[in-house]
């Protein structure tokens, strides 16, 4: 487990994660309290991705990267730091990478929203849990860490 670069704004990005070959998550919308987008960029070929929840594509997405991806990239460099996600995205190694990052372009593909925003909602559901220190089954692949 690698422990956060610094801590996260959790308000404009509820949710990023590195998993399944792209850099994904939640992102809150600017205009509308009730909307969230599922933003991604994928590893290696940089294809982007942003709907909102119900597949909804993004109007700002196009031959550039729309507010949502941007953000959702500044909270995977805030959490991770630049030079893991850099190099999860195999961005040029010879290239500074946050000039990297900051230069990003892909082709625009429909991505897994649906799986993201699940997976998400699934992980806000522990919230309500009472505390407890008994395991949870269906978190056994988490590594075991201290109780707080």
């Amino acid at each position: 487990m690698v422990p956060p670069v610094h801590a996260r704004k959790l308000t404009k990005v509820p949710y990023v994660e590195l998993a399944d070959g792209r850099v994904q998550g939640v992102v809150s919308s600017g205009s509308a309290g009730e909307r969230v987008y599922v933003s991604s960029v994928s590893a290696g070929s940089h294809a982007l991705s942003c709907a909102t929840n119900n597949n909804r594509p993004c109007s700002g997405l196009g031959g550039a990267l729309c507010k949502h991806i941007r953000a959702l990239l500044d909270e995977a460099r805030r959490h991770y730091g630049a030079e893991r996600v850099a190099a999860y995205l195999r961005l040029d190694p010879a290239q500074a990478p946050e000039a990297a990052l900051s230069a990003l372009s892909g082709p625009v593909e429909p991505g897994p929203t649906g799986v993201v925003f699940t997976r998400f909602l699934r992980y806000l559901s522990y919230l309500e849990l009472p505390g407890t220190t008994a395991p949870l089954p269906e978190m056994h692949w988490f590594p075991a860490g201290r109780a707080l």
